[in-house]
């Protein structure tokens, strides 16, 4: 009976809706949606290619940065994204940032290179074998701090959540992306890192993108990518 209601809770989190983070948020202002957030061609479709440059900002969206606007933040201020629709999929959330170089602007900037690192993370929560929960689950946006010492500067900034109901077999995982573009003021001389590229930051076979999430209950998470940097 219980792996029973495993496989039922499996099959119901696979008919979910899917959602996009259409909309930047900036302190306590939702912003419209693709104003400084990069829109993708694929409409909801996820991305589930690791290696693809679609990987990056999702399909099509490295393209339409010169279309989209760049909100100004300063370091240390709150910010995030909202959706369109609630996040139905068990997985974790993650935010990782890129300074575009000097003179150059995030809307013309494709964020090439070993320059991501992450800001952010909200990972499944386990007990050793009996559950495994997801606080990312129904969330409709979310938001948290910049580093203070973040230096001044543009960024695109993007947003990763990983919908692991069908990532028993590789290839299975979900990755619903957005980027945002936003100019840091009153930046500080932190370095951040380490730095990663994208892609490149992933293989597939990572622990905490390859598994299974319902039977057995894994005991543990572990988060793919590199450790968040605080600042």
């Amino acid at each position: 009976m219980k792996l029973s209601a495993l496989l039922l809770a499996a099959l119901a989190t696979g008919v979910s809706a899917h959602y996009r983070f259409t909309s930047l948020i900036t302190g306590s202002t939702t912003t419209s949606p693709y104003q400084y957030v990069r829109q993708n061609t694929n409409i909801n479709s996820p991305v589930t290619d690791v290696s693809s440059l679609d990987f990056r900002c999702n399909a099509g969206a490295l393209a339409s940065g010169p279309s989209t606007s760049t909100a100004t933040v300063s370091a240390g201020s709150t910010i995030g994204f909202a959706l369109d629709a609630s996040i139905g999929h068990p997985g974790p959330l993650y935010v990782y940032m890129a300074k575009a170089p000097n003179s150059v602007e995030a809307s013309n900037w494709d964020g090439a290179g070993s320059v991501w690192f992450k800001v952010y993370e909200l990972n499944p929560v386990t007990d050793g074998g009996s559950s495994i929960t997801y606080p990312a689950d129904g969330l409709t946006q979310f938001t948290f701090n910049l580093p203070s010492s973040l230096p001044s500067g543009q960024y695109l900034v993007r947003v990763e959540h990983i919908a692991l109901h069908g990532a028993s077999q590789f290839g299975g995982a979900q990755f619903y992306i957005s980027c945002a573009q936003i100019n840091v003021t009153n930046g500080g001389n932190g370095n951040p890192g380490p730095k990663v590229p994208i892609p490149g930051v992933y293989t597939g076979n990572e622990p905490g993108i390859l598994l299974n999430i319902y039977w057995p209950v894994p005991t543990t998470y572990v988060a793919p990518g590199p450790s968040v940097w605080h600042g």
